[in-house]
């Protein structure tokens, strides 16, 4: 008989909830089926081989406190809330069945009578609109599938986030695709977080013919885990939230009082490494600047400001103000 392993989140942190998942994937018994269930404040939460550039909106993202989060599996960029359940299936790689955990959600679903049906590879659907999206992930012993589940999310404030001008951006990352989607609510308003995630235990526990007590992963518990901790340091840092972004070329244009100017940068893994300048300013020194200034920066503004700022200043006071005109242009693209 398999050994089941049950474990929910109180924390509410996507990075530390990605961190804890990675952590249990990594250390989790190699004969025990795993069940983790948690959800996040509001957040974008982009695929491995995905640019946050691409698919969100950072600028609406860092006005509403909305974090960007980016995961191991691959697959699209998602956005979560606390009306939105996310719950991860472990299993040893021998005994992985994708098809065994979207039957245990479909279970829990059918419990409040609700009917959903796999669709692909990586959705379900009720009455033909989408309700939950999943990743998987394999390693060589170990195998796992996580997903998410719209109970209540906030409907309004989904497409705000990831929906930027698709056409900024000529990126080889994976692209998300749109679909139609809706909560669970609105087919039996009596589904909360708390009873959905019960219902999903108890088709677990059917499932596998067995019981086991819940483990409830406190943040105080698992201060106490080293590797943990560095994990979550992972998941929080710019590097690999942004800096794990494939390689993009983004041209950015505007004409100013002094001309017309067009930027065209190659990016990769979020560092500047080439920018092409047209221009039609009379100031060749300015371009040569430009040109030389901002390969090596990272690309995000505060440190394109700090690094245009710090290399004109040997500038008069009309080309510094030319930098500036560059400066604003830049934030606006990158927002």
């Amino acid at each position: 008989m398999p050994k089941i392993k049950v474990f929910t989140a109180e924390h509410h942190d996507p990075w530390f909830n990605l961190a804890t998942e990675d952590w249990l994937f990594k250390n989790f018994p190699d004969d025990h089926h795993v069940l983790f269930l948690w959800r996040n404040k509001p957040c974008i939460v982009i695929g491995r081989f995905q640019n946050p550039w691409n698919e969100c909106d950072l600028a609406a993202m860092e006005r509403d406190d909305v974090v960007l989060a980016r995961r191991q599996s691959g697959g699209g960029a998602v956005y979560h809330d606390l009306g939105n359940t996310n719950f991860t299936f472990m299993s040893p790689r021998e005994t992985y069945d994708k098809d065994r955990n979207f039957s245990i959600i479909t279970k829990a679903l059918a419990k409040f009578g609700v009917t959903a049906e796999q669709s692909g590879r990586n959705d379900m659907l009720v009455e033909g609109r989408k309700v939950s999206g999943s990743a998987f992930r394999m390693a060589a012993t170990r195998a796992f599938h996580h997903g998410t589940l719209l109970i209540d999310t906030d409907m309004e404030k989904l497409p705000g986030y990831l929906t930027p001008d698709k056409d900024k951006l000529k990126s080889k990352g994976i692209r998300s695709v749109a679909s139609r989607v809706a909560n669970l609510s609105e087919f039996n308003p009596n589904i909360t977080h708390e009873s959905l995630c019960d219902s999903i235990m108890e088709a677990f526990f059917e499932t596998y013919g067995q019981r086991c007590e819940v483990e409830d992963l406190t943040i105080a518990r698992l201060s106490r885990e080293p590797s943990l901790y560095a994990t979550y340091e992972t998941y929080a840092d710019w590097q690999w939230r942004f800096g794990s972004t494939p390689q993009f070329a983004h041209p950015i244009a505007s004409r100013f009082d002094w001309g017309g100017i067009t930027l065209d940068f190659e990016v990769n893994e979020a560092i500047i490494r080439k920018v092409t300048v047209f221009s039609d300013a009379l100031s060749v020194d300015f371009i040569e600047f430009l040109h030389s200034v901002l390969p090596g920066t990272k690309y995000c503004i505060d440190d394109i400001r700090k690094a245009l700022h710090d290399g004109a200043k040997e500038f008069s006071s009309e080309k510094q103000s030319m930098v500036a005109d560059v400066a604003d242009l830049i934030e606006r693209e990158l927002a």
